[in-house]
Formats: structure tokens, sequence, C-alpha cells
């Protein structure tokens, strides 16, 4: 599987997201995907899930050098002192003696940006976590970011797919060389009955969201963590990675609407 290369981590381009995945249910999902080949591991506080991802991961016999766990402090701790507690808090249940990333897992207009990042980055000086970064930032939050504080941001996470333009952000973490992690890859489910990526997927033998899946991956510079729990979809999202598209593919993609959001971020205009 292909890797992103991004502040001295190396991030598989697909991932297995586990957001709405609790207790058993989750447990068991990671350990499927840890047995078919999956190796990046996407998570946070907020999903109340890292006790059953951490038994997953002591259960499993891949060596912890092999794999990419990503979490993310959730916005109401984002003082130096909360973002300690939940960092403390999140190694333990996974039961783990570093992450790999780190993210701030969404904006907060009270955050002190400075103070924010510099915890962080602490953090990843004393090799707890490897590399740090961030999920659904705004360009305005990214140069904040990037260019005034000059956190080495390892990747944005954002809401991602072939129904939703994402360019303004993309274009700007390109000329960063930082990677976009798409969640909602797929759309919760949405592109199971559009023609479009049907009639591509009849042509190359697979569905219409291993077509999704794989315009997103064959992206350069972006990721994936879509979220799947049974056996079948996890191994049907692997199986999107030997998908080739052409330009007449990718060219009815693009005559998609690219307005359908999943997530509403909630931000007013001066994030923009």
């Amino acid at each position: 599987m292909d890797n992103l290369k991004t502040q001295g981590i190396s991030m598989p381009k697909l991932g297995l997201g586990t957001f709405r995945m609790q207790g058993d249910v989750c447990r068991e999902a990671v350990e499927s995907a840890l047995s078919i080949g999956y190796r990046h591991i996407d998570t946070a506080e907020m999903y109340a899930n890292e006790e059953a991802i951490g038994a997953a991961l002591a259960a499993s016999s891949v060596p912890r050098g092999e794999l990419h766990i990503t979490t993310k402090v959730w916005h109401e701790n984002l003082s130096p002192d909360a973002i300690r507690r939940a960092f403390d808090a999140s190694l333990k249940k996974l039961g783990l003696d570093h992450v790999d990333l780190y993210l701030v897992h969404w904006p907060s207009r009270s955050a002190n940006w400075g103070a924010v990042f510099e915890t962080l980055m602490k953090l990843k000086e004393e090799g707890r976590t490897r590399a740090i970064g961030v999920a659904n930032f705004t360009t305005a939050l990214l140069k904040i970011a990037v260019e005034d504080i000059k956190a080495p941001i390892a990747c944005n996470q954002v809401e991602y797919h072939a129904m939703l333009d994402q360019s303004k952000v993309l274009a700007y973490l390109r000329a960063k060389s930082i990677p976009l992690v798409a969640y909602c890859p797929l759309a919760q489910g949405r592109f199971a009955t559009d023609p479009v990526l049907a009639e591509i997927g009849a042509k190359h033998n697979a569905s219409a969201a291993q077509v999704a899946l794989k315009w997103l991956l064959d992206q350069d510079g972006v990721a994936a963590i879509p979220k799947a729990s049974r056996r079948e979809s996890q191994q049907a999202n692997l199986d999107a990675l030997k998908i080739t598209l052409d330009d007449a593919d990718r060219k009815k993609i693009a005559a998609l609407p690219k307005d359908r959001r999943c997530v509403n971020p909630g931000f007013g205009p001066e994030w923009d």
C-alpha cells in the first residue's frame, strides 16, 4: 500500500475510520482490519472507543513499528493543561507509549493557538507523539498554524469526497507539502446508489463506492479513512486500490455535484 511521507512519519494512504464504532463492535472491526492488511487506524477521544482499539492492538501480532495510530484532542480541551490530560488519557486507553499522529479535532474560537501548538510540539519533542496535525481547519486557520506559528503540521483531516469541493484547502496544503486526510470519503454510504459512479464501476467490475474511493486515493497528497465495521466492506475498500481509472472516468466524476457535505463544520464567515 502506498504511504505518504510527512513530518518524519509514513502514513498509509488507506486507513480505517472508527467514528461511531464502540465496544466489541469496534474491537472486532479493528482486529479484522489488521488481519487483512490495514496498518492505519484513526480514532479520537470524542469517539469513546480508544479502549476498544487498545484491546484490538494488544491482541494483534502486528509489530508496533508497522502501525500508524492517529488520535485527536476535542475542541473543549485546548488549554495546555487540558491537552496534556486528554493526551495522557488517550495513551492509557490505547495501551501505547506513543501515537504516530495527534490532531486538534476541531477548531475553537476561544483557543490560544500559540499555546495549543506549543503544547503539541512539546509532546512531539518528548517522543510521545511522532507528529502533530489538525482536522477541520480552513485555509485561514492553516495559515495561522503553518505560517504564523510555524507548527510542523503533518496533515489536515477534513471531509472530502467525489461530491464535495475541497480545492481551496487542497491547493494550500499542496503548496505547503501537507497531506489531506479525507474523512467521510464515501459520503456516509450515499455513493452506493449513484448512477454515474455505478456506471463507471460496472466498467471496472467494481462498486460505485470503490470507484469513489480510488478517485480520492489516486490524488497526490491525499489519504482516506473510510469507516467499515464489516470485514467484507474493509476488504472491498482495500480492493479499490486495484482499480485503474481513466481520463473518461475522471471527467465524469469531475462533473458530479460538488456541494454534498455530510458533516456541518459550523463555521461562520469569519472562518473562511
